[in-house]
């Protein structure tokens, strides 16, 4: 794939933003909104603002680690740009879209591209009932709360509250209770990506919840659904040796 006009972001941080300053000198740089790609130096979180800011344009991005985790990111190398991003090898993702409404009745909407996170506000637990497809797959669980991620995601949050990997072609999202008291040993369930699912809030005054789709928080939720938006397509470029896939697989052998 041939890119004539690359656009360059960077993180906050001093050494992404003086990565950023020596890319744009050494190739002819453009703004985002007149690219045909764009290259983001910084880490995970750059890598998903840059996504959400560009979701209507669905231009080609492609990471370089300027951050820390940088999960999402190529490694970071100045030279040979231009021939890295031509040999790139393209990984479509696919949103979910998050639909909550709060306890005064007002609606909310956003995407995500990692996970949907179900948090308690306060001292007390939150208790949830579950439903796939309309059908009700669990009553009440009670626990800190829950979160619904897509592959890309599965590995971030999702794996910190012990919640399975799951590889990119595999066209599961991940189910994963956040510290769960009954039922105690429920440790969650593996969807298929066309699943709708809604979770509805059980005293949600006394229990408050907030929904949390990547960095779009919504406090104070009665019920929440949430579903993989297929018609976002959003393409992440990766240098072959270092897919994403490759990680995803990687990931599940780290000791």
């Amino acid at each position: 794939m041939k890119f004539r006009r690359i656009a360059f972001v960077a993180a906050s941080t001093t050494p992404a933003r003086r990565a950023r300053e020596r890319l744009r000198r050494r190739y002819a740089a453009v703004t985002p909104g007149t690219a045909d790609v764009i290259v983001v130096l910084g880490g995970d979180g750059t890598m998903l603002e840059t996504l959400h800011r560009h979701f209507d344009r669905r231009v080609p991005i492609y990471g370089m680690n300027r951050g820390t985790v940088g999960f999402l990111m190529n490694d970071y190398r100045e030279a040979r740009l231009l021939e890295r991003l031509e040999a790139a090898q393209q990984v479509k993702l696919h949103p979910l879209s998050m639909q909550a409404q709060t306890v005064d009745g007002k609606a909310h909407h956003a995407y995500c591209i990692n996970e949907v996170a179900l948090l308690r506000e306060t001292r007390q637990a939150a208790k949830l009932q579950i439903s796939v497809d309309g059908k009700v797959r669990m009553k009440e669980l009670i626990c800190d709360g829950a979160i619904i991620a897509t592959p890309a995601g599965s590995t971030a949050y999702n794996l910190s509250a012990h919640g399975p990997i799951v590889p990119l072609g595999a066209d599961l999202l991940a189910l994963t209770p956040i510290s769960a008291f009954r039922p105690r040993r429920w440790r969650g369930a593996l969807l298929p990506a066309t699943a709708a699912v809604n979770i509805e809030i059980k005293e949600p005054r006394k229990r408050p919840v907030s929904a949390v789709a990547d960095y779009t928080e919504v406090r104070d939720v009665q019920h929440v659904r949430i579903f993989e938006d297929r018609g976002i397509d959003l393409t992440l470029l990766f240098d072959p040796e270092h897919n994403l896939e490759e990680r995803i697989l990687n990931e599940q052998f780290t000791p």
